[in-house]
């Protein structure tokens, strides 16, 4: 564990480090009904870097800052109890998972042609396998921290990417509420809107902290928090160090996800299995929605992806979306988002204008970082295969190379730190820095 740093609450490292010396897991046969065989290399990498240690840490202080009670212990304990039960998929059958999986297809939000072709059908999309399944209480199985940030070799594709992800995209969200809250929530004595260019320019934790009255800290500090949640799940690790795929939910990309007409509400898996386990863990609309939207904001033509990705959520958790508040119905029998925080004074919907709140907006802006990261790690990439054999790796032997080398380096240094290096001092600089790594007695 990494020394402590002054801004670390105390009782919140030590329950961290409990869950970190606490964390094994059993390598289990590869294939699509057991967990990943490597899976428990993962949290070995995960727990030796420093950088994926510091970004947990700080997961679990900006947790610790939501107000909600029910969302920050619900918080505590899906990010930081390894011991979390998955709360949608508690005493599912395999009679329910394919009654499940008869819905979505039904209501379009999936591809019946995807049942041929990803490994184990629907079924296994859908629902990836878990530890401790079919009881009232299965299991991740690998724990937030060692999960990566997407599927192998996109953004963030090493043990605990996850975690460093959504540090970045934590930061970004409550940056751009401060933001918001500086050029568009500031008034003067006269009641006059300004800009608040001394708050802009010196950005301190007094004046980054609140927000503009249209802003809400918890859906700001709590949606990025949770929208990824479901990476442990789905991206799991293989024996030789790369991914198990993802399916696409969330629409039938047959051009006609937007309300029968053409469009593709299709997105990672793990986006609608992050939704489905907020929904079964009570949060309210205004979260569902705003988590909704890191894939796409519902604007600009858009509401029916974040309407198709929160139907799709409510069929896997089994709760009646309407009931529940998270979408409402139009005069043509449409699926729409609801007005919240309105007098209902004017019907956007009969406008034909979506129902929105700031909060949704930029959430989806916070999760742009793969932009960058993506690019990363397909530059990094090239630059790690020519220099690994210098220390001892050769590239064509991909077990031993990812699970060795690249992943421990990426795992480390953060793409986003090496595609900087590279660009400042060519493959030598990237060379000098992993030499650094193996001085330090960590590769």
């Amino acid at each position: 564990m990494f020394a402590p740093m002054q801004f670390v609450n105390k009782s919140l490292l030590a329950a961290v480090s409990l869950v970190l010396a606490t964390t094994t897991l059993t390598a289990q046969v590869a294939g699509p009904t057991a967990p990943g065989a490597g899976n428990a290399r993962a949290v070995e990498i995960a727990i030796a870097s420093t950088l994926v240690q510091s970004a947990y840490l700080y997961i679990g202080e900006q947790i610790l800052r939501l107000s909600d009670a029910n969302l920050r212990n619900q918080s505590l304990d899906a990010i930081l109890n390894p011991n979390t039960c998955i709360q949608h998929r508690a005493n599912l059958k395999q009679a329910d998972r394919q009654a499940i999986v008869a819905q979505l297809l039904a209501a379009g939000l999936l591809n019946p042609a995807d049942n041929d072709t990803f490994p184990g059908g629907l079924i296994t999309g859908v629902f990836p396998p878990v530890a401790n399944d079919n009881s009232s209480c299965p299991h991740l199985p690998q724990p937030f921290v060692s999960a990566p940030g997407s599927s192998f070799g996109s953004h963030h594709s090493y043990p605990g990417g996850l975690p460093v992800h959504e540090s970045n995209n934590e930061t970004a969200d409550i940056n751009l509420a401060s933001e918001y809250h500086n050029v568009y929530g500031q008034s003067d004595a006269s009641g006059q809107d300004f800009v608040n260019s001394v708050a802009i320019a010196n950005p301190t934790p007094q004046n980054v902290a609140p927000y503009a009255p249209f802003i809400s800290g918890d859906l700001i500090i709590g949606a990025p928090l949770w929208h990824d949640w479901a990476k442990s799940i789905v991206f799991q690790w293989k024996a030789d160090g790369t991914e198990f795929p993802e399916l696409s939910i969330g629409g039938s990309g047959q051009a006609m996800d937007d309300y029968g007409a053409a469009g593709d509400a299709r997105t990672g898996g793990h986006h609608i299995l992050s939704l489905a386990e907020s929904m079964k863990r009570g949060f309210t609309p205004a979260f569902i929605i705003t988590q909704a939207s890191a894939h796409s904001a519902p604007t600009s033509g858009n509401e029916f992806k974040v309407v198709n990705w929160i139907r799709a959520a409510a069929i896997i958790a089994q709760q009646d979306p309407i009931a529940k508040g998270y979408l409402t119905k139009d005069a043509n029998g449409n699926y729409r988002l609801p007005a919240l925080r309105s007098t209902g004074e004017v019907d956007l919907i009969a406008a034909g204008q979506t129902n929105i709140l700031t909060e949704y907006e930029l959430h989806n802006l916070s999760d742009a970082d793969f932009t960058f990261s993506g690019p990363a790690v397909a530059a990094d990439q090239l630059v790690l295969a020519q220099i690994a054999p210098a220390f001892g790796y050769d590239s064509a032997d991909v077990p031993v190379y990812n699970q060795k080398f690249r992943n421990v380096v990426l795992a480390n240094y953060s793409a986003e730190r090496l595609y900087s290096i590279y660009q400042a001092a060519g493959v030598a600089g990237v060379q000098a820095e992993v030499q650094l790594l193996r001085n330090s007695g960590s590769l």
